[in-house]
């Protein structure tokens, strides 16, 4: 009896697309020490791209050279508390080649009693 059953492989693919932005990159990036950009270059980039809306921090970390902040940020949540997230799970994904977009979502939410 011949075997009539038929293989098939499939790959399902996702893309999104979004608009090229100035700096090419939004609320932070996490660069690596052997990334293609280093403290200094990045430096530059803000400098030139986006003067006064960055701040470019040099990390102590075994695999994390820098960290790119926008300021803005840091007038919602405090410098040290807000580098201190971004390292510990960035690190989480991080490597000394990578540099890494990231995305932050900062609610605000306050909740007052009024005597009435």
């Amino acid at each position: 009896m011949a075997d009539s059953s038929v293989s098939s492989t499939k790959v399902e693919i996702t893309l999104r697309l979004s608009e090229f932005e100035m700096p090419p990159m939004q609320d932070a990036l996490i660069i690596g020490r052997k990334a293609p950009i280093g403290f200094e270059a990045a430096r530059r980039m803000v400098d030139i791209l986006s003067p006064n809306q960055y701040e470019v921090v040099k990390i102590q970390h075994p695999t994390i050279e820098a960290v790119v902040i926008r300021k803005a940020l840091m007038q919602m949540v405090a410098r040290d508390r807000l580098i201190s997230l971004i390292l510990e799970e960035g690190g989480k994904v991080a490597n000394e080649a990578t540099i890494l977009k990231v995305q932050l979502s900062i609610v605000l939410c306050v909740s007052k009693s009024v005597d009435l």
